[in-house]
């Protein structure tokens, strides 16, 4: 049992917006939170340009891969943030849940997953405050 509040991430294909949002929340809460991530149709590895544009940050997600959304992982969650995914997501009771509507990455090169890397980035240091995990 832990008093970690615990965040998924779940995007349709887990390959690029909740990868990068659950490697950048994991980062900033430095052990503080539970983080995961997963997909509801997961691709089958990573993104090149979002590993690419986290290597920038000195995030590696080169051995990361997407993961398959259970209905385990929703409610051990205390926040679940979709980022495209819709009805696709279980919702129970009691959990909050967000929705962040974001950029596909897919497709795009670096330069173009930069500023969606950075948009939640943004949204991830607001979810620390929010959770009262101070950031860093």
């Amino acid at each position: 049992m832990t008093d970690l509040p615990e965040v998924l991430f779940v995007c349709v294909h887990n390959a690029g917006r909740s990868q990068m949002a659950a490697a950048l929340l994991a980062h900033h809460a430095q052990g503080r939170v539970t983080v995961r991530s997963a997909g509801s149709a997961p691709a089958e590895t990573v993104n090149p340009a979002v590993v690419a544009a986290m290597a920038e940050l000195g995030l590696d997600l080169s051995k990361e891969f997407p993961k398959p959304l259970t209905d385990d992982a929703v409610r051990k969650a205390d926040v679940v943030i979709t980022m495209g995914c819709g009805d696709a997501c279980p919702v129970y009771p009691g959990k909050r849940y967000l929705n962040w509507e974001l950029a596909d990455p897919a497709g795009r090169d670096v330069e173009h997953v930069r500023p969606i890397r950075d948009e939640i980035d943004r949204r991830v240091v607001q979810l620390l405050a929010e959770l009262a995990v101070s950031p860093f």
